[in-house]
């Protein structure tokens, strides 16, 4: 039996979100996948996954709809609902309108989360009034940025006012550890949420230490658990830290689900950490 996501402290939200969620980037849009991706959000969600993270960039806005289709009928309040705005889109009245084509894409009135997708051209001031004001209005609950370092992320919460600064959400996998070194403590000390999307590298998939003879597949064999399981689960230790894995198959949103409730032990964590170091430097992006 499958043990539903634990949740924790999500920033300075205060509320308590899905350790780990479930990302909608790259979801098929149509046929039979996009059928399949919607049961796959829909088993995610009663297995405690209620984090769900989409874009107006995803196809278009098309994935959205995808998502406001899947969610349908579902308790609203149990969801943690996640879109972001372009940075083409963001100056302050384009964010606005921007937040509201989501809102009718997804069905919804309001998302738990609003951010900026990664930084933009347009003056990051009228961008953050434009969040704040959402947040007024009701639109969204809370407000933060994507793909954005400490200095620019600095500079957007100084830019917020009244409204905290929730979350940066960044690319996070073994093979991209750039966060661990400057961010991820910044975050911790301004009670921030780090979200890491593609946790599994995509293209970078460590297939080699994740064979049954390599460390992360040694230590997926001592838990009982699969080598996805055991990166999730690493990847998610610190306090401050979430991930959202795309999984638009049934089985791999279980397989996603299993990562939690069982913690790896010292040893093993420092085992991952040494295969997998951390190097500081520009945040990568996909």
């Amino acid at each position: 039996m499958i043990q539903p996501v634990p949740r924790k402290r999500f920033g300075a939200s205060g509320c308590d979100v899905a350790v780990i969620g479930q990302g909608t980037w790259d979801v098929p849009e149509r046929g039979a996948g996009r059928k399949e991706a919607i049961r796959a959000l829909r088993r995610g969600i009663e297995l405690g996954m209620t984090h769900v993270d989409t874009a107006e960039m995803y196809g278009n806005g098309a994935v959205e709809e995808l998502v406001g289709e899947a969610i349908a009928g579902l308790d609203r309040a149990n969801l943690f609902l996640t879109t972001k705005v372009l940075p083409s889109n963001a100056t302050y009245d384009g964010t606005l309108r921007a937040c509201e084509r989501s809102l009718r894409r997804l069905r919804v009135e309001y998302v738990d989360l609003y951010l900026l997708h990664w930084p933009s051209s347009h003056p990051i001031e009228r961008t953050m009034a434009a969040l704040e004001a959402l947040v007024s209005a009701g639109k969204t609950r809370f407000a933060g940025v994507s793909n954005f370092d400490v200095e620019a992320l600095a500079q957007a919460q100084r830019c917020l006012g009244h409204v905290p600064m929730v979350c940066d959400q960044v690319l996070y996998h073994l093979h991209e550890r750039t966060a661990d070194a400057r961010l991820i403590p910044y975050c911790a000390a301004q009670d921030i949420a780090v979200v890491g999307y593609t946790p599994f590298g995509r293209r970078h998939f460590p297939r080699e230490q994740a064979s049954a003879s390599g460390a992360i597949g040694r230590i997926a064999q001592k838990y009982g658990k699969t080598p996805r399981q055991v990166i999730l689960n690493f990847l998610t230790r610190a306090s401050n830290v979430f991930t959202i894995p795309k999984a638009s198959k049934v089985e791999h949103v279980e397989e996603n689900a299993g990562a939690c409730g069982w913690t790896l032990d010292a040893e093993d964590a420092a085992i991952i950490d040494a295969a997998f170091p951390v190097h500081d430097g520009p945040l990568a992006t996909l």
